[in-house]
């Protein structure tokens, strides 16, 4: 069985030339860490580590994988790793609050794949709708953010609010409750253990304007080192547009690569959720960007929303645009 180092070392073959151009020995070896296990939403970060470009790029990679016991969250501050992979700029407002110095630098997509999914034929085919279902599934966390802004932004009632498990029996059993769901997983396995396509709604599309799959990194990397941000960012940025342009052929070794990184994902699985990461036009264009109006934007929704106070979060302290 090919072993782990042999996979890392084997896209390093196209270094050589890249690094002696910029008169390196070796390549710089960088950690970046995900938020959840091995998926389609992290396929453009494997595509580039398996197709060369972060080698091109003077980079000798480590992809290591977040999960429901794994917090990578607390590695960045304390420099343990050199980037992480956060899902919205709610993190980087908590952190700007605390003064814990990370900056976001790239954001792959330009809308957040959280959504609200509820059963078709049921009434629930607009977004006003959903307000006026009996139960709503929303995990705890969700609880204390995003519904935060649904209430005062769409008019939710917490009188339907329900805790979600991450389980769907409840769901399912309950034709005209609603739940929360990442755009391009849950919908996917409604159809394999409900038999049924959910209808979908997803936030970015009723005024939830933040970015996602955002590439943080800490502020004293972005001093010391801003040609290895750069590097890492427009490698990774060359990885998800190979990856979703990409036919299944050219994703394969990406998509084997997460597969032997998180055994429990399918290859089907793999590619219903880049169809609907494309389906649902996901990516930003150009792909990577990020604005500090739209950082300030958002910031003032959740001002409104009552989860930050006016002026706590200093939005230069949150995200950079150098970068992308």
């Amino acid at each position: 069985m090919t072993t782990r180092r042999l996979l890392l070392a084997a896209p390093l073959l196209a270094a050589p030339a890249f690094i002696r151009a910029q008169g390196q020995s070796q390549p710089d070896k960088v950690v970046f860490a995900t938020n959840w296990r091995a998926q389609a939403a992290h396929g453009g970060f494997y595509q580039a580590l398996v197709d060369g470009s972060y080698a091109r790029a003077g980079l000798a990679v480590e992809i290591r994988q977040g999960g429901p016991q794994v917090n990578n969250r607390p590695l960045l501050p304390a420099k343990k790793i050199d980037f992480l992979m956060t899902g919205n700029l709610l993190h980087g407002f908590d952190n700007a609050k605390l003064g814990i110095p990370t900056r976001s630098v790239a954001a792959i997509f330009a809308k957040d794949p959280q959504a609200l999914i509820a059963h078709p034929g049921q009434g629930f085919e607009s977004f006003e709708a959903l307000k006026k279902a009996p139960r709503i599934w929303i995990a705890k966390d969700a609880q204390f953010s995003w519904w935060q802004w649904l209430k005062r932004r769409h008019g939710f009632r917490d009188e339907a609010l329900r805790p979600y498990n991450y389980t769907l029996g409840p769901f399912l059993a309950h034709k005209q409750s609603v739940q929360q769901a990442y755009s391009v997983a849950e919908p996917i396995y409604v159809k394999q253990q409900g038999g049924f396509e959910p209808v979908v709604h997803l936030l970015a599309d009723h005024g939830w304007r933040t970015p996602s799959t955002l590439i943080d990194t800490h502020a004293d990397t972005l001093r010391e080192r801003p040609e290895l941000v750069r590097r890492f960012v427009q490698a990774s940025v060359e990885g998800w547009r190979r990856y979703l342009s990409g036919s299944v052929a050219e994703r394969a070794a990406a998509d084997a690569r997460m597969r032997q990184d998180n055994p429990e994902m399918s290859q089907a699985e793999l590619e219903a959720s880049h169809a609907l990461m494309v389906k649902q036009q996901l990516a930003g264009a150009p792909l990577g960007q990020i604005r500090l109006a739209q950082v300030e934007g958002f910031l003032q929704d959740m001002v409104t929303a009552g989860l930050h106070k006016p002026g706590e979060v200093d939005v230069r302290q949150v995200a950079v645009e150098s970068f992308s």
